[in-house]
């Protein structure tokens, strides 16, 4: 019985010393619980980081930070709320106070600040903040918002929106009313650009009035800016094409062929940067968003999906230059069309015209190519097997994938094997002839515009490619990525490249797009045409320069634009001039391309899907 008492004694010392032990480390060291006992007195405020900057290739600032307030509730904290002299000094409607009141006191918000009214302009907020202590409950956190210096390049910056709730519950350090990137560059380095928030605390006194530091800022942390990037985007010539494209559909992409860092990346018709800042952005974000006949958020360049047309020749001819098939010397004679049986494929060349290699790109023969693509085909045993070798190439040209690189979004294309065509036809009893309009890019063949310039720095660089890429340093420090710093080279040896480069250089001397040569300037390319089922055909052209040691590789898309020589090549000859040189020697071709307008052609194209309405309608908007 004596041994049970002494346990018992020993229970509630041991106990006894445990609670003051606790009770020791809670009132002296740990200031936790103290901390959340006077939030009644203290304003715990979040210190936005500021977004690091965006540069342009030649260090011209693009996008910088503008100082901004959210309007901050406690609902909690409310006294006495003069709800009409609120309402008039903020200049908002009854209704829009009643809405944000409710969301305010939604459960667990009430004892938690959030935000009532966000994105205040810094003119505003010197206006309101000292009528502010009349209102208890509320306060202002400062936040940054972005601005830029440049009316164009929307796709390619992107902009910032607010935080979802799925974004709050994956990411610990977000909450309501936080702003991520949501497009382009600020959705691509989001982690690189936010930084890291800090918090201040203050203590305020019965009135609202902020006083002093708690502790002095004994628990303050300071937020960490983000990082700066320096693109490779060269503005002058991102703002150049967009100009050249105003009232036309389409896209160009421009790349550094030694390096994969792209110059530029125009979509058209786009939108001003500047419209996603501010109280109006989700107002002006909405109208966008509806526009379905132009699609201004929509990045033809990363995600419009085109069949390459005579383009895609140049592969083709790399392609039966590697398996053997053909010599820069072997002939073909086009009589003005391919034909085989019941299959008519036309050409435009001349009946009886003997065609090489050369001249076959220069005067985009199209007899030629379906030639040589059955040729390839019919190399192997079975159409299939020669299916799969033909896509193992092309795809060795950055078709049908995607890239893995630092753009926000994108598509892959499609390039078919085999097995796609024994599904097509259900059988696997077709022949090469089944498939012969993919040796002049038509068919089930279908690139992006990025895929398509990269195809280009691919034949200027007689055989590899660097990924392309937006982003050129982070705080002024080169990337290093080595999926962005190695090459990566295609199935077809280098030594085949040479004839075709000569070919796509007499494209622009004696071919397809002479109108569009430049005396000073060697330039290469090769004209397309997109068949479009949905009204006039595709105006395509890719080109390079100079022939040697390359500076610039090109892709133009001009949707409605008939054929490649009447508005691709014209505008790609121009780009080309305008980053070489800085200037441009042809004021009477550069004004018809910015005088361009397909806006007739778009309007046709309605009518013909929607009828005569939608365009009355389109025109009023």
């Amino acid at each position: 019985m004596s041994n049970r008492k002494y346990v018992m004694y020993a229970f509630f010392i041991i106990t006894g010393l445990l609670f003051m032990v606790r009770l020791f480390y809670l009132q002296v060291i740990d200031d936790s619980y103290k901390l959340s006992a006077e939030n009644n007195v203290i304003r715990t405020i979040r210190l936005h980081p500021p977004r690091g900057l965006i540069f342009d290739r030649n260090n011209n600032l693009l996008v910088f930070n503008q100082p901004a307030y959210d309007l901050m509730v406690i609902p909690k904290q409310i006294t006495n709320l003069d709800t009409a002299a609120f309402i008039d000094l903020f200049g908002i409607s009854q209704d829009y106070f009643d809405k944000q009141m409710v969301k305010a006191k939604d459960g667990y918000f009430y004892y938690r600040a959030t935000p009532f009214i966000k994105q205040i302009r810094k003119e505003d907020f010197a206006r309101i903040q000292d009528q502010l202590f009349r209102f208890p409950g509320f306060y202002f956190e400062k936040r940054i918002l972005r601005d830029y210096t440049h009316r164009s390049g929307a796709n390619v910056f992107g902009f910032i929106g607010e935080v979802s709730p799925d974004q709050v519950k994956e990411n610990s350090k977000l909450r309501n009313g936080d702003f991520i990137g949501k497009a382009g560059i600020e959705k691509s380095y989001e982690t690189t650009l936010r930084g890291e928030y800090g918090v201040k605390r203050i203590m305020v006194d019965k009135l609202n009035r902020e006083k002093n530091a708690y502790k002095e800022g004994l628990y303050d942390t300071l937020p960490e800016p983000g990082k700066d990037l320096t693109t490779t985007i060269d503005i002058a010539i991102q703002q150049y094409g967009e100009q050249l494209m105003a009232n036309k559909r389409g896209s160009i992409v421009a790349i550094e062929p030694a390096t994969g860092e792209i110059l530029a990346l125009v979509t058209s018709p786009s939108f001003d940067p500047n419209l996603m800042v501010g109280r109006d952005r989700n107002r002006n974000y909405s109208k966008l968003y509806v526009d379905s006949i132009n699609k201004p958020l929509y990045d033809r360049a990363l995600l419009a999906e085109y069949p390459p047309g005579s383009t895609f020749k140049v592969v083709n001819a790399l392609i039966a230059l590697q398996e053997g098939l053909i010599t820069p010397s072997s002939t073909i004679t086009c009589f003005g069309a391919y034909r085989v049986g019941n299959l008519r494929v036309g050409c435009h060349c001349p009946s009886g015209t003997s065609i090489h290699l050369r001249n076959s790109i220069s005067k985009s023969c199209n007899t030629y190519y379906c030639t040589i693509f059955k040729k390839i085909i019919d190399k192997y045993d079975t159409p299939q097997l020669g299916m799969d070798a033909w896509q193992n190439h092309v795809k060795s040209f950055g078709l049908g994938g995607f890239f893995g690189n630092d753009l926000s979004t994108g598509r892959k294309g499609f390039v078919p094997d085999g097995a796609y065509f024994d599904r097509a036809y259900r059988s696997t009893k077709w022949k090469s002839l089944s498939t012969v309009s993919l040796g002049i890019g038509q068919g089930e063949l279908v690139v992006t515009p990025l895929q398509l310039a990269n195809l280009t720095a691919i034949v200027a660089n007689r055989g590899f490619y660097y990924t392309p890429h937006i982003v050129k340093q982070i705080n002024n420090k080169p990337i290093d990525d080595p999926h962005f710093t190695k090459p990566k080279f295609t199935t077809v040896a280098p030594e085949h490249y040479d004839e075709v480069v000569t070919g796509m250089w007499d494209v622009f001397e004696v071919g397809t797009a002479r109108g569009s040569r430049l005396e000073s300037i060697s330039m290469c390319g090769k004209t397309g045409t997109a068949e479009n089922p949905h009204g006039q055909d595709h105006s395509i052209f890719i080109a390079f320069a100079p022939k040697d040691n390359p500076k610039i590789a090109i892709s133009i898309i001009v949707e409605n634009g008939y054929w490649g020589s009447r508005w691709a090549a014209p505008i790609a000859s121009l780009i080309i001039e305008k980053y070489l040189t800085g200037e441009i020697s042809r004021p009477a071709l550069e004004q018809r391309m910015l005088d361009g307008n397909l806006r007739d052609e778009y309007n046709k194209q309605l009518v013909k899907r929607f009828g005569p309405q939608m365009v009355s309608q389109h025109e009023r908007e």
